[in-house]
């Protein structure tokens, strides 16, 4: 009997070992602090899934509140209070613009009769999760406000299952041209010809997307002089590049996670999962991809040698009969950026992409670096090799990764010198 206690917890070790465990690339430096976020992600989303199976709620809604209450555990702990302990020289006001919830980062006082800096953020989340308000999207706004005298415009875009595609678009294309209205910027003292747009992940997206529209524009006077775009999600026709591929298993954003988003955010039916990731939906069949849309996302051209690696293109010859029709946004550049037109992104501003070693956005990043600069457009492309997805947001003890805190630093560095 004296040994049944040791047996128990020699088990029980094991089987969380064995759940916490994934094998990691050699590049990454804290593999087993990501392996833990990993588990403790992996974790929430079986326990939404089982709820959801068991009627008690939407899983998208219980991942949510597991995110959120942790969030607030980890605000109490560290003695804050939304932030508020962070930069409180900043002033915070949570408003509407055009009807969308923002809330407004405004520096310190003081340079008065100096025009400021103003940036849009979209916050990533895969159109389902997240929000600017809270963690460390929030000190992320904060910091960003204080440091290089920005007023910050965080969007809180509506999310699935609420809504689909094109509402969150939509909602931050409003806002944006709210906020570039000569009415906005002159309440908030901001220079007109230092506007950004930004966003991470599908933030990324939704910032890509805006900067496009508002450069086609005419009717609005003020366009945003640059565009910082952090490993952005751009389209949804090739779930087998390179970066998809290698990075399948690597947390926090899992090649099928990456897919259901997709199908959630375009209204879609998820049993199209497997079509998706076998590149079904785009096969040759499907007469409405033309030759020159694939031009435009054909990494075998648009990548470098390094990211191809000996990788091959999935091309599928026959696929999925309606599978184009039943995803109505697919070939939409307002939902896939990384599809739009030469002349389109020739309109675009100068733009900032960081990107990710360990994501499988990556290539996403590196083929929009490469058709917005074969487009005229001038582009910093940021590399981060020991880099991983969320990376960007992972900057507050204890989820600290230091390729996190080296890719914020790059980002407001790049501000600071071009906006």
């Amino acid at each position: 009997m004296r040994l049944l206690p040791v047996v128990v917890t020699v088990l029980l070790t094991v089987a969380v070992a064995y759940y916490v465990y994934i094998p990691m690339p050699d590049g990454i430096q804290e593999p087993w602090k990501l392996m833990m976020l990993g588990a403790g992600f992996r974790a929430t989303v079986h326990l939404a899934t089982l709820k959801a199976w068991l009627g008690l709620d939407h899983d998208i809604k219980s991942i949510r509140q597991s995110t959120e209450g942790l969030d607030d555990v980890m605000r109490r702990l560290l003695g804050s209070d939304s932030g508020g302990g962070v930069m409180p020289g900043v002033k915070v006001s949570d408003i509407t613009f055009a009807g969308i919830p923002v809330r407004v980062y405004e520096p310190p006082a003081g340079g008065e009769g100096h025009l400021r800096r103003g940036l849009m953020y979209f916050h990533g989340g895969g159109w389902a999760l997240g929000s600017g308000k809270k963690g460390a999207y929030d000190t992320f706004n904060r910091m960003l406000s204080d440091e290089l005298n920005t007023v910050v415009v965080s969007v809180e875009y509506r999310l699935y299952p609420e809504v689909h595609f094109p509402v969150p678009y939509l909602d931050c294309l409003a806002a944006a041209k709210h906020f570039l209205s000569s009415e906005v910027l002159t309440r908030y003292a901001i220079d007109p010809d230092r506007v950004a747009v930004s966003g991470d992940s599908a933030g990324g997206n939704l910032a890509a997307a805006v900067a496009q529209e508002v450069s086609l524009d005419d009717t609005i006077s003020v366009k945003f002089s640059v565009q910082a775009l952090v490993y952005p999600v751009l389209q949804a026709l090739d779930f087998n590049t390179p970066s998809y591929l290698q990075n399948q298993y690597i947390p926090i954003l899992y090649r099928p996670l990456m897919v259901r988003f997709w199908l959630q955010y375009l209204g879609a039916d998820l049993s199209l999962q497997s079509h998706l990731m076998a590149n079904n939906h785009s096969s040759l069949d499907h007469s409405n991809i033309t030759p020159e849309l694939r031009a435009r996302l054909d990494w075998n051209v648009l990548l470098s040698a390094k990211h191809k690696k000996s990788y091959r293109p999935l091309i599928v010859e026959k696929g999925s009969q309606g599978s184009v029709k039943d995803l109505p946004g697919l070939l939409d550049v307002r939902a896939s950026p990384l599809l739009a037109g030469p002349e389109v992104l020739a309109k675009c501003p100068r733009a900032y992409i960081l990107t990710c070693e360990f994501d499988v956005l990556r290539d996403d990043g590196l083929m929009y670096a490469q058709r917005l600069q074969d487009a005229g457009v001038t582009v910093t492309s940021d590399h981060y090799e020991e880099g991983f997805h969320g990376c960007f947001t992972f900057i507050d003890w204890p989820l600290d990764f230091d390729v996190g805190k080296r890719a914020v630093r790059g980002y407001l560095n790049w501000l600071k010198d071009n906006l």
